[in-house]
């Protein structure tokens, strides 16, 4: 056997993710505008969908302290990227994709289990 054939038997055997999803940003040309946004996946059990949980600091003025509040947004989680739940993400603003959906991910920052 020649050193080039177990190379490609190599590269046959690692799985490759091809995106056939018609609302991918980068396959489908998806067209992204607007907010950018980064958070953590709280949920990725819905089909192709993820929900990105933000956290951050509201001022009560009364108090003149800072209170902690999150939001939750539903974005579209395309099999290429394939962010999984406690993975660190970056969403973008693009067309409404569902009655709720209107961002999409475009990257993980930060998988679950590595540090940075």
């Amino acid at each position: 056997m020649a050193k080039g054939e177990k190379v490609e038997k190599k590269a046959a055997k690692e799985k490759v993710v091809t995106c056939t999803d018609k609302n991918c940003p980068f396959h489908a040309g998806l067209p992204t505008r607007g907010i950018v946004l980064e958070g953590v996946v709280a949920s990725d059990k819905m089909d192709k969908t993820a929900i990105v949980q933000r956290s951050y600091y509201v001022k009560l003025k009364k108090y003149d302290r800072y209170r902690p509040k999150k939001s939750r947004i539903p974005a579209h989680n395309p099999p290429c990227i394939g962010a999984k739940t406690g993975d660190t993400v970056r969403i973008m603003e693009c067309r409404k994709l569902s009655k709720t959906v209107n961002f999409v991910i475009m990257e993980k920052l930060q998988a679950v289990g590595t540090a940075r």
